[in-house]
């Protein structure tokens, strides 16, 4: 089962009560060079998605990022990582999110679940009538980033659908 991991108010918060840059890290500081905002994704969700037991994938902007900085951080192996298409060439449909194509073109037809902060209904039609297997695509709330209720909600998914 592929989880396809946003890092933008995903597992990088953007808290309303406490907006960067006035926000105080909570975590020890990443390494000298690493995006400045690392420091407000937990280190202990890496354990967590791990023991999700899904195959793990960046679908997120971050890019080399992710790779370099973040999974360290979270105590992640290397993960594979989507390649966005040229914004030029993506034509997604009114409503529908730009990653929802290739993310759905990348499962090639393996069910997946998709953590996000900007999925919406739009994407979740599209992927009911474009994929042929089980698809969970579960919004989180940018403002708290994956809560326990959100890996509940995943748990329980999972538990159904492996």
């Amino acid at each position: 089962m592929l989880l396809f991991l946003d890092v933008d108010g995903t597992l990088l918060p953007f808290g309303a009560s406490r907006p960067y840059p006035a926000y105080e890290p909570v975590f020890a500081p990443p390494a000298a060079g690493a995006p400045p905002l690392l420091t407000r994704v937990d280190p202990a969700l890496g354990a967590r998605l791990t023991a999700l037991g899904c195959e793990l994938v960046w679908a997120t902007t971050w890019m080399d990022d992710a790779k370099v900085c973040l999974a360290p951080w979270l105590g992640l192996p290397q993960l594979p990582l989507v390649d966005w298409p040229d914004p030029a060439e993506d034509n997604a449909p009114g409503g529908l999110h730009w990653k929802t194509r290739p993310l759905v073109a990348w499962a090639a037809g393996r069910p997946f679940l998709w953590v996000d902060d900007e999925i919406g209904d739009t994407d979740r039609a599209w992927v009911t009538a474009h994929h042929p297997e089980r698809a969970l695509l579960h919004r989180v709330d940018h403002r708290q980033g994956i809560t326990r209720a959100d890996f509940e909600a995943t748990e329980a998914w999972l538990a159904v659908n492996r």
